[in-house]
């Protein structure tokens, strides 16, 4: 038996590239569906593991809980079973969050994601993820997310999954994430998926560590040929490769607000979408991060698609 035979079936499927999907608005502010459609088939022909959906990048914020569950809709019949589809459902409220689970249920989404709030207890956040499971996700994966602290201790999370069957992944986005990947990883034997979000920065040490999935946002060819290069035991080319990418997530990673719009950007670029149209309260950029992505986003464009079909 491999590490990889321990994760949950729909876990093992999730090995690789996970982006989180933006999501398309025309100009006046409506979701732009057949942009949904040729996003998700765009991320399939790239080669991705699987898709997370209605995440921060989505600028779910700015969402009904209609909107949301049109939007899911839409992504898991493109996705028709081709690849999974986690839902986050993650709500400044748990009665939010069980009803966007409840959606994600009954659209036939193969897990949701749920965001531990800031500063709740072991006991406390064992009731809302099982409140949540209770609903029938067939995989709960929980975000550990603290970028300015350590995130839920290792003990925490021990106990979560111990009871909670329904939980087995964890996304980890905190400081230091790379000791906390090792520690994961070594405590659960591999039998806990550990996926990294905002830390795409330390992809290549990530990979040495076995990190089993990146959730990135767009430059899908990038990652995808990253990722695969470095499983082919190619380390050089998978980080000179890496080393192209870094200029543009320096850049996006300043915040997410910056984030989200560098890579709406590029996606418009590429045809994906029609606009780069952002909701409030997603933030303008000030000129002088308006001129860098002028600079940066043609090149990235341009690197995705040299890659494309490789």
């Amino acid at each position: 038996m491999t590490e990889l035979d321990r994760l949950d079936p729909t876990c093992r499927r999730l090995v690789g590239i996970v982006p989180s999907l933006n999501t398309p608005f025309l100009a006046d502010g409506a979701v732009d569906e057949p942009s949904v459609v040729r996003l998700v088939e765009a991320s399939v022909a790239a080669g991705v593991a699987g898709l997370l959906v209605l995440a921060v990048a989505s600028e779910n914020r700015a969402l009904s809980i209609a909107e949301r569950g049109r939007i899911g809709a839409i992504i898991i019949e493109t996705a028709a079973r081709r690849l999974p589809v986690i839902v986050a459902v993650s709500a400044p409220d748990l009665d939010t969050a069980l009803e966007l689970t409840r959606q994600a249920v009954a659209l036939g989404a193969e897990g949701v994601c749920y965001q531990a709030p800031a500063g709740i207890g072991r006991a406390a956040l064992g009731d809302q993820i099982g409140a949540i499971a209770a609903l029938g996700p067939p995989l709960v994966m929980l975000q550990d997310l603290d970028f300015a602290g350590p995130g839920l201790p290792l003990e925490d999370i021990a106990w979560l999954c111990e009871h909670h069957p329904r939980l087995r992944a964890i996304k980890v986005e905190t400081q230091n994430a790379g000791p906390k990947y090792s520690a994961l990883l070594a405590r659960f034997a591999g039998a806990l998926h550990v996926s990294g979000g905002w830390a795409v920065m330390q992809m290549i040490e990530a990979l040495e560590r076995g990190v089993h999935a990146f959730m990135p946002t767009a430059m899908d060819h990038i990652y995808v040929r990253i990722h695969r290069l470095f499983a082919a035991g190619r380390r050089e080319e998978a980080e000179a490769l890496f080393g192209q990418l870094l200029p543009f997530v320096a850049f996006s990673n300043q915040h997410l607000e910056v984030s989200i719009r560098f890579f709406k950007r590029l996606r418009w670029l590429d045809g994906t979408f029609a606009t780069d149209h952002c909701r409030a309260p997603t933030v303008p950029l000030d000129p002088f991060q308006q001129a860098s992505m002028a600079r940066l986003a043609p090149r990235a464009v341009a690197l995705d698609r040299a890659l494309a079909g490789r």
